[in-house]
């Protein structure tokens, strides 16, 4: 009942945006770690698949083996889809045998899509494309458009209901977390509340402690230049 895209950038931050016909779609599926990787657990969704599966990851283990291992302990994996993608290497994905059509999945180089229940194949195939042709743009924006893409060509034969984009870059919090839980149009809420993130809280972001600077910004006034900075460099392009 939900379509997601895992993606993996050139400085490694991973981002994630689903979207489904169901309450909450970013509050059991979506989990990431920094510098691990990130899944998504879907169709009869088992959130016990988020640690567990990061924790592998992060020992070391190849994707495939991560969802062959979460997979093949489960006695509902036939109504279970999960996607991986680590820091390194392939993704790997798993669609059980009876999630409801239309469902499946793409695993590409460095990003990977999963869906059930949509309106059809064309939608995950809408969605990987629309994230390939957009190469030049910021990772949130990419996977606005890849998912917007995908509800352009069917999306969840149900209908939408919520929607959520993911940001994990290299420190443990999230670069970015948005949610839209319930609404009539998921994802033009997503993008408006993106658009708004982009006001002042993702610049502000730069100044919050790291582990490099673990105090970080105090001086209100480079605080708000660290804001003009990032308003200028997104105008010049």
């Amino acid at each position: 009942m939900t379509w997601s895209i895992l993606a993996r950038d050139a400085d490694g931050s991973f981002g994630v945006a689903i979207a489904s016909r169901f309450f909450a779609v970013g509050a059991l599926c979506v989990h990431t770690r920094a510098g691990v990787g990130a899944l998504a657990t879907q169709a009869l969704m088992n959130p016990l698949y988020g640690a567990a599966g990061l924790a592998l990851l992060q020992q070391g283990m190849a994707a495939a083996d991560v969802v062959a291992q979460l997979t093949g302990a489960d006695a509902g994996q036939a109504q279970r889809q999960l996607h991986v993608l680590p820091a390194h290497g392939p993704a790997a994905a798993h669609t059980g045998a009876a999630c409801v059509d239309w469902c499946g999945h793409q695993v590409h180089a460095d990003f990977s899509v999963a869906g059930n229940m949509l309106a059809g194949p064309q939608v995950l195939q809408a969605t990987a494309d629309a994230y390939i042709a957009s190469a030049d743009q910021p990772l949130a924006e990419r996977l606005i458009a890849a998912l917007q893409a995908g509800e352009a060509a069917g999306g969840d034969k149900r209908g939408k209901q919520s929607a959520a984009l993911v940001i994990q870059g290299a420190e443990d919090y999230r670069t970015l977390d948005l949610r839209v839980d319930d609404h009539d149009d998921p994802l033009a809420e997503l993008q408006r509340l993106h658009a708004v993130s982009l006001e002042r809280f993702q610049p502000f972001l730069a100044c919050l402690p790291r582990r490099a600077d673990p105090v970080g910004t105090l001086d209100r006034s480079r605080i708000e230049a660290a804001v003009a900075a990032f308003h200028a460099r997104r105008a010049a392009g």
